[in-house]
Parts: C-alpha cells; structure tokens; sequence
C-alpha cells in the first residue's frame, strides 16, 4: 500500500473505532437485563406479581409477551415466547385484562406487517456500514483526491468588492499618490487613452522600507476607482508539489479578466520573482515555473484590457530582469520613508479615533520621530492609547507620547534594572558626554532627551536629532555624527580613567559609517573610488563567492584610512569634553539626581541658565497671541 493511503487510512482510524462502539451499543440496548421466561413462569408472574406495563405481539407461529412487574421497590422486564394458539392467547389475555392495576396493555398483530419493513429493519445495519466505509474509500482514492488536486491549483487571492480605504487615509505620500491618479482615471474611463494611443503600464511595482504605506496605497488605489481589489502574498504561490503555483497564477488571473477592470495585488512578490537559477546548488523549480508562468499571464493581458498588476517589495535588486522590462512592470514608484511634514499627516490620520488632549502638538511629536516609517507612528500612538488606559487618564497627554516614543526605540523602561552609585555614575557621565558633543560640536546631532533608565539592553540612551532633515549628508556631518557617538567613550577616559562595555553599539555604529565613508563614498585620502557596496542586504544567489574588488594592498589602505578616521574623530571628542568639562559635571549631576533631562533643560545648562528656568518674555507673548487670537 503506498504510503500517502496508509497515512489517509490512520486519519480515518477515530472514525471507524467510533462506528464499532456505536453498533456494540446499539447491540447491547435491546439485552438490558430482560429476564427470558417459559409459559409456567410467565402464568406466575401475571397471578402474584404486580405488574406495571404488558404487551402481547402475534407473529407467525410464536407469540411474544412483555412487560414490567414489580417486585418490591424495583421494576424488571420480562419477555416470553408462547405458542401462537387461538386457547393459549385467548388465556393470557383475558387473565391480562383481569389485572387491575395494569394501566398500560396493548395487543400487537404482526402478521398484518410489510414484509419490506421487516426486510428493511433487518439490513439496514449493514447497508449503513457498507456506505460508510465506501465513503472513507472514495476520500482516501480517486473522488477526494481530484477535489484536493483542484483546491491545490487554486488561487488564494482574497477578493475585495467593496475597499473602503482611500487617498485621504495615505499620508506622507503625496508624489506616491499623484503617480497613480492616472491609473484611476483609467480604470474608471479607459476611452479617453485608447483615443490617444496611450497604452496604460501594465504593471506598477512600489518599493520602498518595511511599514512606509506600500499595501494601503494599493489598496486606497482600488477604493479610489471602485474596482474589485485581488489581494494575495508572493508565498502564497509557491507549494511543495511542482506545478501548483503556475496554476493558482493561471486561475488568478483567470477570475481577474472575468471581473475587469479590477487591481491584481502581489504583497512581497520577491518571494516568487527573484532572479532565476539564482541560489546554492541550483534554482527552485518550483519558484521559477511559477515566475515563467507569471511572466506569460502578463504578456498575455492585451493592452488596456482593464486588468492592472501591483506589486510591492524592498527587495527590488533581487528580482528577475525579466519582470522587470517594459511591458511587465512598466513603472517602478519608490515608497521613501516620511519627511517631517509627512510623519505629521500620518499622525494626524491616525489620531482621528483618539482623544488627545487639547494643545498637544503632533508636530513636536513629528520632529521627535525621524526615520519613522506610516507603521511606526501609527504603533506611538497606539502605545500611548494603552498607556493612558492604564494610567485610568481619560486623554492622551504629551506625557504617554513621550513615554511610546521610547518604548517602540528602545523598549520598555526596567526600573526593577537598579544600579549601584559607581554604576549610576559611569553611566551618567558616558550619556553627558554625548550631550557635550551634541551642544558644542557644529553640525553634530542636536540632544533632545537624556534618560539613564534602562531599556532593553542599553543602560540609558540619548536622543540625537539633525537641526534640519535634509536628504543627502555631507563629510562634514558624517564626521561630527562619528564624534557625537564617541562622546561616551571620551568622557569615560576623562572622568573616571577607565572604560566600560557600555560604548559598544557606539564604536559598532562608528566604525560602520566610517567604512562606508571609505569604500562606498569615496570621502577618504584614497580617492573619489567604491571598493565594495555595503548599503544593501546580501543575497546569497548573486553575492555568494563573489571576490573582494580590490587587492590585498588596498584592503590594508582601507583598514588605515578607517582607523584614522575614527582615531581623529576620537581626539576631538576628547579635546571638546576636556574644554567643557563644567559642562560635563553639571548634566551628569541631574541625570544622577533626576535620572532624566528633558530637551528644554538641556538648553537652559547649554546656556549657562538654571536648569528649571522659564523665560518671562516668551510666557508674556505667549499670552500676547492668545489675547489676539481671542479678540
């Protein structure tokens, strides 16, 4: 028997142990301690015994007589078998009939029964176990084995009819958005391009960070038009039998023409489409029957026929050149992360079901967050709902904003995580030491909180924000960035004489942009040169075995022009911290003593002020602009 039956027959094993314990009882039913008599004992029965209930069955040549009597407290059946003489049942009945107290008798003649029913009775048994076990054959056989196969080859795409999201509800992506208004326009009125000759892109590929909008603008596109939205993951393709997902490819877009115009979705499609007979010791067939298949459905859809492909990844440099060329996926719209504008339009999308509390500003929370990718800003605020839950506060404060933005950076705080005095005082002064750079330093990371509270494995952290986000970065900055991590490794040196494992992910983050400076940017004493790209993830079916671009000479210049980099950049650090060294001791005193020092407290010890100052002036023409603004 081949293995795949006997793996189906033990699935159906509890089935059959059920059916043979249901006829054993069935069986046992009708043989529940009813006493057999003869004639003699039955006549004693009916003179001595009480009797509750009697019944008195002619069928053939036997009659049947039973019953209930009671004997003392309990009740026993009884069953007879007489012969079948007009005198002996005359006899029984009628000494039957004499019994008063016998409430319940009947007279049953069964010769005048169909015989069919008695035949059915009787096989009825068998033929329900007959059909039973033809059931489970067939499911284990030929009938569910062809059901299995077509459920196999069938596309798991999710269909929407009705999408309810819209342009309104995408963020921060304004030129994202304008790059498939077009796309609506046609969907919705395809004549007015056939008139001009203008053939629609087929395909549209989003690419772009994990969490930046991707899906729900593919989604809000389809809401826009009003078409049919078919939903389905790149994996969901791709089976353990070879053929199936070149099936479910041909079924999808099989029921998508028949629902044109309508929006095919392909979440994470580098998970069928990466470059083929690209991976260690060979390709997946399977994979690549499935993206030669899909690379013929899409060649196959005629120019404007209504049917429009979407796909989304941030891994555009693995797929296959093939899905990528004109006539595929024509237009490529990256998804970049929000600017400070956008981080606010994202937020303000999300805070429609919450209750903020009145003049909370969402653009101070935006200028905190940069780098924040539509999913991270929506999670700030949802943290902070469940903070201000659990605080039993009726609206989101400032207070819970600040509180979510560093739990999804950092993590939860561990207060139970207590230092001891030479502890706390290592740590104060390494976290002062970042600060001293961020406030001396020009076009260094500006400080805008300080905490020595532990979160997840760091023992206190620093929140550096750029003066201004700008899109590209200068030598310059990258060098006063590499200072600013240095800072708490300098002050350790300086103050306490010694080091500690706390600067790690600083030298880690240091040295990383310090190699990138030198091989990929060409910012070093060797020249305007890339020896070796590093910005981008390896992808083992390409970069596998691939040599180093440049000689073993050349790497050891590299090596050189890194450690210079940073040994400069370590000097500095050391020279600013020792000029500032005032400075120094006032922000590790408070973080020692309040354990956290907020962006308007580091400004006031920045400026030589007290650290609780408030500016008179600026309260008065606060005041002022209220006044204004009321009138």
């Amino acid at each position: 028997m081949p293995k795949n039956s006997r793996r189906g027959l033990l699935a159906y094993l509890p089935y059959l142990l059920v059916m043979v314990i249901m006829f054993s009882l069935l069986g046992n039913l009708n043989n529940k301690s009813t006493e057999e008599i003869g004639y003699k004992a039955l006549n004693q029965i009916i003179e001595k015994e009480q009797l509750e209930s009697a019944e008195i069955r002619v069928d053939g040549l036997t009659a049947t007589v039973s019953g209930e009597y009671k004997s003392g407290d309990t009740t026993k059946p009884f069953t007879a078998q007489i012969v079948n003489n007009d005198e002996v049942v005359k006899e029984i009945m009628t000494k039957l009939q004499a019994k008063t107290e016998l409430k319940d008798f009947t007279t049953i003649d069964g010769t005048k029964q169909s015989v069919w029913l008695d035949l059915l009775i009787s096989f009825l048994p068998i033929v329900l176990t007959f059909a039973v076990l033809g059931w489970l054959m067939t499911k284990m056989s030929g009938g569910g084995g062809m059901r299995q196969q077509m459920d196999v080859v069938k596309s798991k795409a999710k269909i929407q009819t009705d999408v309810k999201a819209r342009f309104d509800d995408v963020a921060g992506a304004e030129e994202e958005k304008e790059e498939v208004k077009e796309l609506i326009d046609y969907l919705q009125n395809p004549k007015r391009f056939e008139a001009m000759g203008a053939r629609i892109p087929k395909g549209i590929l989003l690419v772009g960070p994990p969490g930046t909008g991707k899906t729900l603008l593919a989604r809000a596109t389809a809401g826009e038009a009003d078409v049919p939205f078919y939903s389905v993951s790149g994996s969901d393709f791709v089976e353990l039998f070879v053929g199936a997902g070149a099936g479910r490819v041909r079924d999808m877009f099989k029921t998508a023409k028949q629902t044109a115009p309508c929006i095919i979705f392909i979440d994470e499609i580098d998970a069928v489409g990466r470059q083929r007979g690209a991976g260690l010791g060979g390709g997946n067939d399977e994979r690549e029957q499935t993206l030669n298949q899909l690379l013929v459905e899409m060649d196959g859809i005629d120019d404007n026929a209504g049917v429009l492909i979407m796909a989304a990844t941030n891994r555009a440099d693995v797929l296959d050149p093939a899905l990528l060329r004109p006539g595929r996926f024509d237009r490529q719209v990256t998804v970049s992360l929000p600017d400070r504008k956008g981080r606010e339009a994202i937020l303000k999308v999300h805070a429609r079901n919450k209750k903020i509390a009145d003049g909370t500003s969402l653009a101070s929370i935006a200028q905190r967050t940069p780098g924040f990718s539509g999913a991270d800003l929506e999670n700030v605020l949802n943290e902070a709902a469940i903070l201000a839950v659990r605080e039993n506060k009726k609206e989101i404060t400032l207070i819970e904003l600040d509180e979510a933005i560093d739990r999804t950076m950092m993590g939860p705080a561990k207060h139970s995580r207590t230092y001891n005095d030479e502890e706390k005082r290592l740590v104060a002064y390494h976290e002062a030491g970042h600060a001293v750079i961020g406030i001396n330093l020009e076009k260094a990371d500006k400080v805008a909180k300080i905490t020595i509270i532990p979160r997840g494995d760091a023992g206190g952290y620093n929140l550096m924000m750029p003066e201004e986000e700008t899109f590209m970065q200068t030598k310059s900055q990258l060098i006063a960035k590499i200072t600013g991590l240095l800072g708490g490794r300098s002050a350790e040196e300086i103050v306490l004489d010694d080091i500690s494992t706390g600067a790690q992910n600083d030298i880690q983050r240091a040295t990383q942009i310090a190699r990138m400076m030198v091989v990929e940017l060409g910012m070093s004493d060797l020249g305007p040169v890339q020896y070796q790209r590093m910005s981008q993830e390896v992808f083992l079916g390409r970069d596998y075995g691939t040599g180093k671009e440049y000689s073993e000479e050349v790497a050891g210049k590299i090596d050189s022009e890194v450690r210079r980099i940073i040994e400069e950049s370590h000097q500095q650090a050391r020279q600013i911290i020792t000029d500032n060294r005032a400075q120094l001791d006032i922000i590790a005193e408070h973080l020692i003593d309040q354990e956290t020092l907020t962006q308007e407290e580091i400004e006031n010890i920045a400026k030589g002020l007290p650290i609780d100052y408030v500016e008179e002036k600026e309260v008065v023409e606060q005041t002022k602009e209220e006044v204004t603004e009321e009138n």
